[in-house]
């Protein structure tokens, strides 16, 4: 499974899981996986951004760090709501983006924002459910679909014209972009630090 050998190289080097992945892959795997994640995953993968999708494979009570994972895809579908393990994941990805200021992005396919955030249609109905089963969570995750939506995303049915391949051509250049910015980032930290070294080493000499 990739999230094991995503541990195991972890805590073999001491290096933390957030320089392991650039992107995370949130998403409800019946609506998405064969098709728009899938797609998406490939044109992240084909320009080299070291991309964690989070299948099926990790439905299975194993949970992963998810402080580490940056930013995120969160793909909002039709039957999203129906999934418990979605919603917990939601919860957690909205909390470590309000502690650490992690990027989310809200990708909403094949489903309106509003219904989403105001819980109707398809989502009304699977809370229902949850209201059953889960009535104790079901507050926090209200809260973390509100806050969700709250966030500029993605609504690939009114993006360039409802064509997949081309909004996902739109969010694999952002996320590029946003890897170069922070490679820039982390280079001109090096430059400083070496500018400081240098400044520091004439008045070492002199004791």
């Amino acid at each position: 499974m990739a999230s094991l050998t995503g541990t195991e190289t972890a805590s073999s080097s001491g290096a933390p899981w957030r320089w392991i992945y650039d992107v995370f892959l949130s998403f409800r795997g019946a609506d998405t996986r064969n098709n728009f994640v899938d797609h998406l995953y490939a044109a992240l993968i084909q320009k080299s951004v070291h991309t964690f999708k989070d299948d099926e494979q990790l439905e299975t009570g194993m949970s992963i760090p998810l402080e580490l994972l940056r930013p995120r895809f969160k793909i909002f579908s039709r039957n999203y709501a129906t999934s418990s393990w979605c919603l917990d994941e939601l919860v957690k990805i909205m909390e470590c983006r309000n502690l650490a200021g992690q990027t989310v992005i809200p990708v909403f396919y094949h489903v309106e924002p509003s219904v989403v955030r105001h819980q109707i249609g398809s989502f009304a109905d699977a809370f229902a459910k949850h209201e059953v089963r889960y009535k104790e969570k079901v507050p926090g995750w209200r809260k973390a679909l509100i806050e969700a939506t709250n966030i500029s995303g993605v609504d690939v049915s009114n993006t360039a014209n409802g064509r997949e391949s081309k909004c996902i051509e739109i969010l694999v250049d952002k996320i590029v972009q946003e890897k170069s910015h922070m490679v820039s980032s982390v280079v001109e930290q090096f430059v400083g630090a070496d500018s400081l070294v240098e400044n520091i080493q004439p008045f070492s000499l002199h004791k």
